[in-house]
């Protein structure tokens, strides 16, 4: 028996090959137009014979290359923000390809940089606002009801009732749940149909014309999620698998190709790439120029340790960095040279150990200025979660869930929980609670932007607080 051919997929294909030649037009129109635009070092009717060449040639990389940034696929469910960048990273690729070439041929001479320049702006401005508009106009059909697509879930615990959610939230993306497979002791939203028998799924998605299957289960029932396949097996819809590792509170998760095969990363950091670049050299650049600025401020701060009790200017202690690296810390001595027999006790209020200028180094916390040095280094970090001395880190791990995730990541002179008061004595649980949650909320949600308002927020009110002793 010969199987039909997926609902659409002929249409689907058609359109696709003429979103191609459309963005290839745009590549064509925005060159020409850009050589009749009355541009500084070529006459509008002028145009060199590389220049003609160089917009065929980027038309044609266009049609080869703009599939591989995903720009023909189904917009469903994407950001319009992805789909924004993806086609101007298409179109930066494309157009570096074809600059390129140009120097490989000994003709970039003869292009035009005005014309090189408003071709790459037009293009881009073009290719990009044609997609967000064509997102926009496909939303607000789907959002009146038009190209809907009926869906069956399959599961419906925590992240089901999200998904749910997120369904009635973004209307534009034009998914209808009609049916939810669950047990019968689960509430279920009243205008979908309950279904409890996995034998009887295979025959709800024909006869309710589903295009797609969302199987929500948590990891753990991997048995039934492959259950759920070998009865779909012989109908033609499209089947994600949405695992709930969202109830596994670790630092984010990702795909990623392992030897040929997809593996869920369950405890990634975010992709930084080259943010992650310019984070380091700005820690670097940040660091060097605080030492330079505030060198007569560590200078006078210097004699004032020395001078207040015998004993280094310096205080050094073992600390965890990225990854568990043990590195030494550097701070400026504010207590009375002292052992501590295998334990770390936080300073508290009017603590005889803290020396006089130590008390006022504390309070302001000029006594952590010296770990600009720990980020010249490469130890630290200008922002991030704060260091603990290593006992406490023993003390704390198997109290406050998630708290060793701290050290996936640099270390900071500052952070997020600092600058929301959560610095000095942690005496309770419950106060290195609030400051782990804070310092796993940054790692997760990082920017450059990020870590900007933090160095705002600290210069403008300091380190100092109520509990910092």
């Amino acid at each position: 028996m010969k199987l039909a051919a997926f609902p659409g997929s002929e249409r689907a294909a058609g359109t696709h090959a003429v979103y191609r030649l459309a963005d290839a037009c745009i590549v064509i129109g925005c060159g020409l137009a850009a050589g009749r635009l009355p541009l500084p070092g070529q006459p509008p009717a002028d145009m060199p014979p590389i220049q003609p060449f160089l917009i065929v040639l980027c038309a044609l990389a266009a049609l080869l290359v703009f599939p591989a940034f995903r720009l023909y696929g189904s917009w469903r469910g994407r950001r319009m923000g992805d789909l924004a960048l993806s086609g101007f990273a298409a179109w930066s690729a494309v157009y570096a390809m074809g600059i390129l070439l140009s120097f490989v041929l000994h003709q970039s001479g003869a292009v035009s940089r005005s014309w090189a320049a408003a071709w790459f702006v037009l293009t881009a401005l073009m290719l990009v606002g044609a997609r967000l508009a064509a997102y926009r106009a496909l939303g607000a059909a789907r959002d009146r009801g038009l190209d809907q697509k009926r869906v069956l879930m399959i599961g419906f615990g925590a992240l089901g009732r999200d998904l749910w959610r997120r369904v009635g939230q973004f209307r534009a993306t034009g998914y209808e749940v009609v049916g939810i497979y669950s047990g019968a002791d689960e509430c279920l939203p009243s205008s979908v149909r309950r279904l409890c028998q996995l034998d009887r799924i295979a025959e709800f998605v024909r006869t309710a014309s589903v295009r797609e299957v969302w199987i929500v289960l948590p990891i753990e029932q991997g048995p039934q999620v492959h259950e759920v396949l070998r009865r779909l097996r012989n109908d033609l819809v499209d089947i994600r698998w949405i695992p709930d590792v969202m109830s596994i509170r670790l630092l984010g998760h990702r795909i990623d190709d392992f030897m040929g095969l997809p593996a869920v990363q369950l405890n990634s950091l975010p992709v930084l790439g080259i943010r992650g670049m310019a984070k380091e050299a700005f820690d670097r650049c940040f660091a060097l120029c605080a030492l330079a600025g505030l060198a007569p401020l560590l200078l006078v701060l210097a004699l004032l340790v020395k001078c207040s009790s015998r004993g280094p200017v310096l205080f050094t202690q073992p600390r965890l960095g990225l990854d568990g690296k043990i590195f030494h810390v550097y701070k400026f001595r504010s207590m009375t040279v002292h052992q501590e027999a295998g334990t770390v006790t936080q300073a508290t209020r009017d603590d005889t150990r803290v020396t006089r200028i130590g008390a006022f180094l504390r309070r302001t916390s000029l006594d952590e200025l010296p770990q600009f040095l720990n980020v010249l280094k490469g130890d630290m970090s200008v922002v991030g979660p704060r260091p603990h001395a290593l006992a406490h880190n023993d003390l704390y791990k198997d109290l406050v869930e998630s708290y060793m995730m701290r050290h996936r990541v640099k270390p900071g002179i500052t952070g997020w929980a600092q600058v929301n008061g959560y610095r000095g004595q942690t005496e309770t649980v419950h106060k290195m609670q609030a400051r782990v949650e804070h310092d796993i909320y940054y790692i997760r949600n990082w920017s450059f932007l990020m870590d900007l308002r933090i160095i705002a927020r600290t210069v403008l009110s300091g380190w100092s607080g109520s509990n910092a002793y």
